[in-house]
């Protein structure tokens, strides 16, 4: 599919957002219940619910495209020489999840080699969730999600998920804070969510997993923002997340 009609990212759309609905109200039952997490080997949290809604993404995506590649985060790639792939990140702020915190999420992308076609955020725990899909516009809860007006960095709010993950970018992450006018650590899926929404003018995150962001440059995009990495480059594979409003790339860039 080198280039998607209106028809069919609206089935990949309906699709996404019937599926992640049913991920997370999996993910709710077991919300707040002191569900146990285990470590994996780089020493982040998962949980039974992470591990039993990606098996539910899979199931559904193997049913209705069989011929899809599939990537998630606890159980690898299937299909891998697919040119359409589906990316699951079943719990993004499974320690926020495990702390009873409602700003986790349940991300889902279908992708065309590293371009992406349609994305959704659900946040089960706060009955939000956003959608996009290429040419068809980004949504907040039904009703259309825009990016906000402010250009000036001295104005705008910075976002990022963990301040201790800036390692040898942590100078760049003081430059930013210094120039911008509140910084705050609703991150993860949420700080993206943030921007394409208009409560907040840029995200950041050093070090991000594939499908961390697979949905974010579809959903940024058509909310009238930008999704690129550090180098300004639009991509999800570089291992590093920059969503702005637009009108604050360049500054921000500059200062990164």
């Amino acid at each position: 599919m080198n280039s998607a009609d209106q028809t069919q990212l609206e089935a990949l759309l309906s699709f996404a957002v019937e599926a992640i609905q049913q991920a997370g109200d999996l993910t709710l039952r077991y919300y707040q219940t002191g569900t146990p997490e285990d470590r994996k080997g780089d020493n982040t949290p998962v949980t039974v619910a992470d591990r039993e809604a990606e098996q539910l993404l899979r199931r559904l995506i193997a049913e209705r495209w069989p011929d899809h590649g599939i990537l998630g985060e606890e159980y690898g790639e299937e299909r891998p020489e697919a040119p359409i792939r589906w990316i699951i990140d079943p719990i993004d702020g499974t320690r926020s999840f495990v702390c009873g915190v409602p700003l986790y999420a349940n991300l889902l992308a279908c992708v065309e080699g590293d371009r992406t076609l349609a994305g959704v955020m659900h946040f089960p725990a706060l009955g939000d969730t956003l959608t996009a899909a290429r040419g068809l516009g980004c949504s907040w809860n039904g009703r259309p999600a825009r990016v906000s007006e402010v250009d000036q960095l001295a104005e705008a709010v910075v976002l990022t998920s963990q301040v201790g993950s800036f390692g040898d970018k942590t100078e760049a992450w003081g430059r930013l804070c210094e120039a911008s006018y509140i910084q705050r650590t609703w991150g993860d899926a949420y700080g993206y969510a943030l921007v394409a929404t208009g409560r907040a003018e840029v995200m950041v995150d050093p070090q991000v997993k594939i499908w961390d962001i697979a949905p974010m440059p579809v959903i940024l995009e058509e909310a009238g923002g930008t999704f690129t990495d550090w180098a300004g480059i639009p991509t999800i594979t570089s291992g590093a997340g920059v969503a702005t409003n637009g009108k604050l790339l360049k500054q921000t860039l500059a200062l990164l």
